[in-house]
């Protein structure tokens, strides 16, 4: 590979891949790839796996769990890193990701699948958090854009392999070994980046960060799960899931900055809105695959097309923000990313009602809905860990990497949690259920529009 020069000093241009940050590239994006494959994976089977496991009861809460127990992983490693830097939480997230793997994949019941995706969760947002540490401190300022870039582009492989390899593995061996197998995978991944973690300096001054945190951090998470839970009832259970939704509020305020659940501007609106991405896009995604099953009567090979071009979409949508650089604002690509998800969810809200109502719909429209919808997080989801990396100082590091990944993977469990809630109750009035979960996810895209609008704008 010819290098580069910059055009004024004629020294070497540093890239992601020069000899400096070769192999930490290199082992973040395996992790990023595998990762993926398993997010790709697991929606691809989850049918599958909730038919075998006799648990469509609990199909949205197996796609909670992860993202709200990660929250107490998140929390966990965003301390652990600003006291005594990334080595000790890194090594300790992959070992917990694949506990969560390994339990999952040998799951006897639905229950107990659930939990492993509980014990993967807390691995997996403790990884994360890791990884946006290790981007802080291993690349400058005008590298880190191209390294979240990076990271969507590591979808694009399990993009186009995953769902289809997971169909045929689930076909040919069980869906377990859909679970099983990455787990070698990531013992690859964890052997090129554990290196560069080591050489890390333990943070002279470690912050204030109280071990309180963590407890809200658990409070939050088993408020969510709860919620749905609970609100799938009637009655008094009702009235529970309104009390664990305020727990939720009560946890989620320490863990974020102050005024982000209110769309407060600057920071806190840039972490809102990565919370809002996410959980209007993930629970749209969560029932894509079943309801082109169900509706569509796709195979899950046939549904699964639906992620492939999902993914290679995203992360050629989040290349184009990256090499646009600063020629288009953060700002501007929250507000541009946030407005095209919002068009592509109604998009496929409006696609699935008609279908629902008995319209002939081909299955290419709320595919092709659903591919709008990732142009604009492929846009602007990247663009939310540069803004948040800017507003970042070495003391609050762990932090604010913690808080943004608490909002996007605790937005998401919500979302979910209260999809479950909706399409439990539209079964409950006899209605098809998946109109109810696709007006949800637009109604959060909303939201995420107006508090978008918010983050270029500094606090005052």
């Amino acid at each position: 590979m010819t290098s580069s020069t910059t055009p004024d000093t004629g020294a070497p241009r540093e890239r992601l891949l020069s000899p400096a940050y070769a192999t930490t590239t290199i082992g973040l994006f395996s992790l990023i790839v595998f990762a993926a494959f398993e997010s790709m994976a697991v929606t691809t089977v989850m049918p599958t796996v909730a038919r075998g496991l006799d648990g469509f009861d609990l199909y949205a809460l197996a796609f909670a769990a992860p993202f709200a127990s990660g929250v107490v992983g998140m929390v966990a490693a965003g301390m652990w890193t600003d006291r005594r830097g990334p080595l000790q939480p890194l090594l300790a997230s992959l070992a917990t990701f694949s506990l969560g793997l390994l339990v999952c994949g040998t799951a006897p019941a639905m229950e107990v699948f659930v939990l492993g995706r509980v014990v993967q969760g807390v691995g997996s947002g403790a990884m994360i958090v890791v990884a946006y540490v290790l981007v802080g401190l291993v690349y400058p300022a005008r590298l880190q854009g191209a390294v979240f870039a990076s990271f969507a582009a590591a979808w694009v492989l399990p993009a186009l392999f995953g769902p289809g390899v997971a169909a045929f593995v689930a076909h040919a061996l069980g869906w377990r070994w859909v679970f099983l197998g990455i787990v070698v995978l990531v013992a690859v991944a964890a052997a090129l980046v554990t290196g560069t973690a080591r050489r890390q300096p333990v943070p002279e001054d470690p912050g204030s960060a109280s071990p309180a945190r963590l407890g809200w951090a658990v409070l939050a998470a088993g408020a969510v799960l709860a919620l749905e839970l609970l609100g799938s009832g009637t009655g008094l259970t009702l009235l529970a899931a309104a009390g664990a939704f305020v727990l939720v509020v009560v946890g989620l305020r320490p863990l974020l900055p102050p005024g982000t659940l209110s769309g407060g501007r600057g920071l806190p609106s840039v972490i809102a809105t990565r919370g809002l991405l996410a959980a209007s896009f993930f629970c749209a995604e969560a029932y894509i695959v079943y309801v082109l099953q169900e509706r569509w009567d796709l195979t899950p090979g046939q549904a699964g097309i639906a992620l492939t071009c999902v993914g290679v979409v995203w992360a050629s949508a989040s290349q184009v923000s990256s090499r646009l650089g600063e020629r288009v604002s953060n700002g501007t690509a929250l507000r541009f990313g946030t407005a095209v998800v919002l068009l592509g969810l109604t998009g496929i809200a409006v696609l699935v009602w008609l279908r629902s109502g008995g319209t002939a719909v081909p299955a290419a429209a709320p595919v092709a809905a659903y591919v709008l919808a990732s142009v604009g997080m492929g846009f602007a989801y990247p663009r939310t860990g540069v803004a948040m990396l800017a507003a970042t100082t070495d003391e609050d590091r762990g932090f604010n990497s913690s808080a943004l990944t608490v909002a996007d993977s605790l937005g998401a469990a919500l979302a979910l949690s209260v999809s479950g809630i909706a399409y439990a109750s539209a079964e409950r009035a006899d209605l098809d259920p998946f109109p109810a979960v696709y007006a949800l996810a637009v109604a959060i895209g909303v939201l995420g529009v107006l508090v978008a609008a918010r983050a270029a704008r500094p606090a005052a």
